[in-house]
């Protein structure tokens, strides 16, 4: 009895529930990626024909441009992982889903550190809480991608090799982005630089890449 349960408790991808989902995600990325820019106001002048005075008034605004382009390349490469993650699933559980919402729930959270680190880009602090729920973020791929593993989720199960690479390829986030915390405290600029740090890692991990690793895109 409990073996039907568990197995009513599955949904294949062909599934009305299995699409919810996956429209449910989608749907959510799109609107945190579209809330980066609500935080960015229009500046407001005083005299609307002067060049000088709205120039001046745009380069006020760099540093909110700067942490929303951040953030949308991070949010958008995040979709595109978790595109090729659900990609690879036959079924869902309803455990899955609920490790998804969690995950969503930090995606939804994105655009509230963006704006901090675009107003308040001087101060640690807005660096910190950027770079924590980065790192949250990217730990909860390692999470859903274990949980998959684990529970035959999988089109097909991944060979030790290969599921260690995936793994490893989204802990490099978590460890890029929770290493420029001390930075921040040294120099805002600095630690954010820090960031761009995770490409040339990833970029280098990849020639120890085992085969059968070329469909996982993740962190």
């Amino acid at each position: 009895m409990q073996e039907n349960l568990a197995r009513r408790r599955r949904y294949d991808r062909d599934s009305v529930e299995f699409s919810r989902t996956l429209s449910f995600t989608d749907g959510l990325f799109s609107i945190a990626m579209t809330l980066l820019i609500v935080s960015v106001a229009v500046p407001t002048i005083s005299d609307t024909n002067s060049i000088h005075e709205l120039a001046d008034a745009l380069h006020d605004l760099v540093p909110n441009f700067v942490s929303f382009f951040i953030s949308f390349a991070v949010i958008g490469r995040y979709w595109v992982a978790h595109h090729t993650y659900f990609s690879a699933l036959a079924r869902i559980d309803r455990g899955m889903i609920s490790l998804n919402l969690v995950y969503l729930a930090f995606i939804a959270f994105l655009p509230f550190p963006t704006a901090l680190l675009g107003e308040y880009f001087d101060n640690p602090l807005s660096i910190v809480i950027y770079a924590v729920t980065v790192a949250i973020v990217s730990g909860m791929e390692v999470v859903l991608f274990s949980y998959a593993q684990n529970h035959d989720l999988l089109e097909q199960k991944l060979p030790k090799a290969v599921f260690r690479y995936g793994t490893a390829m989204s802990l490099v986030p978590v460890v890029v982005f929770l290493l420029s915390i001390p930075l921040a405290f040294i120099s805002t600029p600095l630690a954010a630089s820090s960031w761009a740090l995770g490409l040339p890692i990833s970029a280098l991990a990849s020639r120890w890449k085992p085969e059968g690793a070329d469909a996982l895109l993740l962190g």
